[in-house]
């Protein structure tokens, strides 16, 4: 799989390291049960197929965090943005 970072261009898979699913807020790491919520969020998803939106860090790059819209099915990229950039969507 390749995915085109808008600052370097297109690069390999292996420059990157996925972060997880970029559709919902993260719980709060504060506060009673903050471990049980980060396991809900992190491990009791639903994990759908088709089209998703996750979150990529450029690891071996610039160090950009992306927000990479991807389909499952086929790991075909459909999309990618700075995810400072793609706030709410």
């Amino acid at each position: 799989m390749r995915i085109a970072c808008p600052f370097c261009g297109e690069r390999d898979l292996s420059e990157f390291t996925c972060l997880g699913d970029a559709g919902g807020p993260r719980p709060a790491p504060e506060g009673e049960g903050a471990v049980a919520r980060f396991l809900e969020a992190v491990y009791l998803r639903d994990n759908p197929a088709g089209v998703h939106r996750e979150l990529w860090y450029h690891a071996s790059g610039c160090g950009s965090w992306l927000r990479v819209t991807r389909d499952t099915r086929t790991h075909e990229v459909l999309a990618v943005r700075f995810a400072r950039e793609a706030r709410g969507t």
